[in-house]
């Protein structure tokens, strides 16, 4: 299922260090290897659209794992 999410792009050091999106509302997503280079800047705020994959782990668990299939740079630092 597709969702449609907003919020802000975070790096997470946690063990050898992830990507999240921290939304709106609070919520944390990891973000899935393989995003796209322009998405991964810390600070920058954007919409993306994806698809939490309940059938991935991660070392670093701070939140679902979110494949990001698009995205729209709202601002960025």
């Amino acid at each position: 299922m597709s969702i449609t999410l907003t919020g802000t792009i975070e790096r997470n050091h946690m063990g050898a260090g992830t990507w999240a999106l921290v939304t709106d509302d609070g919520v944390t997503y990891e973000v899935h290897k393989g995003a796209a280079k322009d998405l991964l800047k810390s600070g920058q705020k954007v919409k993306v659209q994806g698809q939490v994959r309940e059938d991935v782990m991660t070392f670093a668990m701070i939140g679902p794992v979110l494949e990001v299939k698009s995205f729209e740079v709202i601002s960025s630092d």
